[in-house]
């Protein structure tokens, strides 16, 4: 048995290191001390992230196309990011299918290094997982790479970069892939919204990857690509039912808390709770490639913050008001 352990390791070192010699002379971006590259990148002709993403259909097969590729990202009016983003915008644009569906998803790489897409928490074949260097090749500048599976499981997930992804997911590769059931829901929500969770380090005008094991500490926080007062207010009616999907997309622990009545935790990373262990809080600690949904009925009107519980999370570039910030504007 020894001998035989020993023969398989050595087997899985020859390909991995076969793979890593791959990637040595693939590109190498990933010093904190140095900032995205932002010559020659133009403007998001996009102002929100996390937009529909359409499809076409192939013989039943449900085909997307994602672009990874430089853009100017306004996080705040006066705030710009290089972003490396997917179609253009942070986050990337929102998958939606039905558990059951087959995708293909068409992934070319306008990046100036290597790239890959893992789908977060899917159940999917080993091929298809997205790993540069375990699982596949790094997709090369200028090339594509096509992702194929079947859903098989509804639920709140998510795809990122798994190459260098200290680095590209801290810039803005990862979106949200949401995976409705196929029979219909017996709640009905008024509002069913992702809020992906992220951080940024900007340092004179520059942008560089959020690491705070490096040095890096982040100086400005987003929810779906935008910092308060730039992000999105959400609108509702008294007693409206509302789900919120939270995605921990960035390197930190977020507690995301909500003024007003407290609600409830009915899935967690993409499973539901069932009824009898759903807990009620008014606080949720995210933590990086989490997912929370909560059900939220507000029983007063009014301006309620929703926002993350570490105050230095809600400032820009250390000014309050900002980061991770925003508005439950709820009326009669």
């Amino acid at each position: 048995m020894k001998k035989e352990l020993l023969f398989m390791f050595g087997l899985f070192s020859l390909g991995f290191g076969v793979f890593a010699g791959e990637l040595e002379s693939s590109g190498h971006v990933g010093d904190p001390d140095q900032p995205i590259p932002s010559e020659g990148v133009a403007d998001a002709k996009e102002e929100r992230g996390g937009l529909d993403l359409p499809y076409v259909l192939d013989k039943g097969t449900k085909v997307f196309r994602l672009e990874a590729v430089p853009v100017k990202w306004h996080i705040l009016p006066h705030v710009v990011v290089t972003a490396w983003s997917y179609n253009g915008m942070v986050p990337g644009p929102k998958i939606n299918v039905i558990e059951g569906d087959r995708v293909r998803i068409v992934v070319k790489n306008s990046l100036p290094i290597p790239t890959t897409i893992h789908w977060h928490g899917l159940d999917l074949p080993n091929e298809m997982d997205g790993v540069s260097g375990m699982t596949q090749k790094p997709i090369m500048p200028g090339e594509s790479f096509t992702y194929e599976f079947m859903v098989k499981s509804a639920g709140t997930y998510w795809y990122h970069s798994h190459h260098e992804s200290d680095v590209q997911i801290s810039v803005g590769l990862s979106g949200a892939f949401i995976v409705k059931p196929r029979k219909p829901e017996a709640k009905k929500y008024v509002v069913d919204k992702v809020l992906l969770l992220a951080e940024w380090k900007i340092l004179e005008g520059e942008t560089y990857p959020a690491m705070p094991m490096a040095g890096m500490e982040a100086n400005f926080f987003t929810i779906n690509g935008k910092s308060f007062p730039a992000t999105e207010t959400i609108k509702i009616r008294k007693g409206d039912l509302i789900r919120l999907r939270f995605i921990g997309a960035g390197q930190l622990i977020h507690p995301m808390h909500i003024h007003g009545p407290a609600f409830r935790i009915v899935a967690t990373d993409g499973h539901d709770v069932p009824e009898a262990a759903v807990l009620t809080k008014d606080t949720v600690l995210v933590g990086p490639g989490e997912r929370y949904d909560i059900e939220w009925r507000p029983t007063e009107t009014g301006m309620w913050m929703l926002h993350c519980h570490i105050p230095h999370h809600t400032t820009n570039d250390h000014q309050e008001l900002g980061g991770l910030m925003l508005t439950l504007e709820v009326t009669d």
